[in-house]
Parts: C-alpha cells; structure tokens; sequence
C-alpha cells in the first residue's frame, strides 16, 4: 500500500467511518441560503460541505461572450483556504479549473439554456470543507440552487462518487478510501430518464466492475434526488407560509 494508507479499509464488515460499502454518508441539503444571489444551497455529504450561489440570467460581460441562441454557462468551483489541513492557496489552481469545466459539462445537459440567450448564468461553489466528494457534492448543490434561482431545467442533477478501495466496490469513497483505494468514478444523472451527465475514472476496474459501480452510483443518486426535491419544496412551503 502507498504511505499513509490504512492497513484495512474494512474492520469487522464496516468501513472505518462505521458505514456498509453501500452506505452514503449523512447528507443535509438546504436551498436559498444567500439572500444577495438569485438562487442558493448548501449541501452536507458528511464532513464535505460546500455553499453554491447562482446569478443570472444576466447581461454578458464582456459581451463578446454572449451567444445568440443560448445561454453563456459558467462554473466557478474553489476551495477555501481553510478546507483541508494543509492551508489552500488563494485564487485558481488547475484543479479548480478543471472541476469548473467538469461542473459545466455536467450541468449543461440539463438547463434549457436556449430560453436564455444572450445571457450568462454564473455558478459559484465554494468548498468549505473537504473530505472527498467535493465535485460530486458542488454539481448536487449547484443543480439546487439553479432550481433555486427559477431557471429552466429537464431536470435536477444529482451526483456521487463510488469507486474500490480494499478490493470492494464501494458507494461515497471518503478521504482514505478516495487517497488510497485503487480507483475513483465521480457520476452525475438526470434521476427521471437516468441519463449520464458526467463519468469519470481514476484508477485500474474491470469492465464488469465499472458496469456495477455506475449501477450502483445511479441508485445512490436517485436517494440524493429525493434530498434534493425535499429541500426546495421547504424552502417554497416557507416562504409561502412568510407570505401569509
């Protein structure tokens, strides 16, 4: 095993943070968080946390950008400095540009963005902290707070990680799991037609194990669905009930 690995990643049939290979972490979802954006969530995946704002459809600046049959998407994803042990550089790196780019892709499918053209929509996840997941948990949060915001959607995009570690295939990989195991597949899906918005891999899986783990990752993702669903309808049922 790499240095730092854990000597086992399953005691006496749990993982080490006590849950079954096909247990998610506890999720907590909140829509409308942020009063100043259009539309807002935070998101709990257990010690992941990230809070995602959403302005737009606005004008495009600079206007060179703007298109004239769609909208412009675009995704910002960061990592506060304060997000894991060892203190973040402020600003871009390559990695929050390319988890930006992966949002986007996994987020455009399913905004009817020609309703919007000549427009930019801006998506703003911050982590705030990490413990594996984190683009996972940015695209199911950001897919909220875009409800949230009133813009047009086929569908709400939940999205997991599930991958292998100790030679089991896994749901939710956490830090050690994520760092150490032997492979890494972020999915994202529209729940209702179950189509794939985004798959990744890193690591080594036979074919028949990535067929299981997308099978597993498309169950999972529909339970974050629900979470999803469940937030924005309080968050409408409360301000109706403000309204009164």
């Amino acid at each position: 095993m790499k240095a730092g690995a854990p000597d086992k990643f399953i005691v006496k049939g749990k993982r080490l943070d006590g849950r079954k290979i096909d247990e998610l972490r506890p999720i907590k979802i909140k829509a409308g968080v942020i009063k100043s954006a259009d539309g807002s969530a935070y998101l709990e995946m257990g010690e992941t946390t990230v809070l995602v704002a959403v302005r737009g459809p606005r004008e495009v600046i600079p206007r060179h950008l703007a298109m004239p049959d769609k909208a412009y998407l675009n995704c910002v994803y960061d990592m506060m400095s304060f997000a894991t042990p060892e203190r973040n550089r402020p600003g871009p790196s390559r990695r929050s540009t390319e988890i930006s780019k992966v949002m986007k892709d996994a987020l455009s499918p399913a905004i009817f963005l020609e309703k919007y053209p000549k427009t930019k929509i801006d998506i703003y996840a911050e982590i705030t902290n990490a413990n594996a997941g984190t683009r996972c948990a940015a695209i199911t949060a950001a897919s909220v707070a875009l409800a949230d915001a009133g813009i047009e959607m086929k569908d709400i995009v939940a999205s997991i990680g599930v991958g292998k570690a100790g030679g089991k295939l896994m749901l939710d990989l956490f830090e050690p799991e994520d760092n150490f195991g032997e492979a890494d597949v972020p999915i994202a899906i529209m729940p209702r037609t179950e189509e794939i918005t985004l798959l990744q891999m890193d690591g080594d899986l036979s074919k028949d194990e990535l067929k299981k783990l997308i099978a597993i990752g498309k169950k999972a993702c529909k339970e974050i669905y629900k979470k999803q669903k469940q937030a924005l309808k309080k968050k409408f049922e409360t301000e109706k009930e403000a309204k009164k």
